[in-house]
């Protein structure tokens, strides 16, 4: 279970260097996938001034379009309590549960949506190759508790050949020449909670606002 601090998540929402002079970001046109040779085999969080890879060519801003009320990268109702980080590598959350009884994460009723428009199922940061066709596992969050984890597509983990417990896969978002392609692009995931035995569906959107060179 990853860790990070709200504050720093709340920070970087607004957070992004201004274009350079005289460049004008490319109209959207269509995306092309994230390449597997940028394949990553963890999510190592960060908490610097701007989300992305050390030596990236282009750098995102992101802006939160649903849940509606949301403020900046944050959202919460009388249940839980949002904070999200969306990175190139993996869009970062943690919740919080405000109320006194537990509740649950249902992964396989959850979808992923990703920036080239397709939507599949959701894995996290304990899915691995072999979960593809099987069923992810509740993940519970008590009472006063706090959970933090990351998401991505399923259709972006690739096979990690002799060492199945690595988790292999896609990008969520390109940092090379391509990255331009993806402005003004949604992307995000239906969240599945059950809450007092309840489904409770939280439709999380985000937009690619800016790509900015580096």
């Amino acid at each position: 279970m990853l860790a990070f601090a709200l504050a720093c998540l709340l920070a970087v929402a607004g957070c992004s260097s201004a274009p350079a002079p005289g460049w004008t970001p490319p109209p959207p046109t269509s995306a092309p996938e994230p390449s597997a040779s940028n394949a990553v085999s963890n999510a190592p969080d960060s908490v610097g001034a701007a989300p992305g890879s050390p030596g990236a060519q282009f750098a995102y801003k992101f802006r939160l379009t649903s849940p509606g009320g949301s403020s900046g990268f944050a959202f919460r109702d009388r249940d839980l309590s949002f904070s999200f980080r969306p990175s190139p590598n993996a869009l970062y959350f943690q919740v919080e549960n405000l109320q006194g009884r537990p509740v649950q994460i249902d992964w396989d009723k959850s979808q992923f949506f990703d920036a080239t428009g397709k939507v599949g199922k959701v894995a996290h940061a304990t899915t691995r190759w072999r979960d593809r066709y099987g069923t992810q596992a509740l993940t519970q969050v008590n009472g006063r508790d706090r959970y933090s984890d990351y998401l991505f597509s399923m259709d972006d983990l690739l096979d990690p050949g002799a060492s199945p417990d690595q988790q292999l896969r896609r990008p969520l978002l390109p940092e090379d020449t391509s990255a331009p392609t993806y402005s003004g692009r949604e992307f995000g995931a239906d969240l599945v909670f059950n809450i007092e035995n309840q489904p409770r569906t939280y439709n999380i959107r985000f937009v690619v606002q800016g790509v900015i060179p580096r």
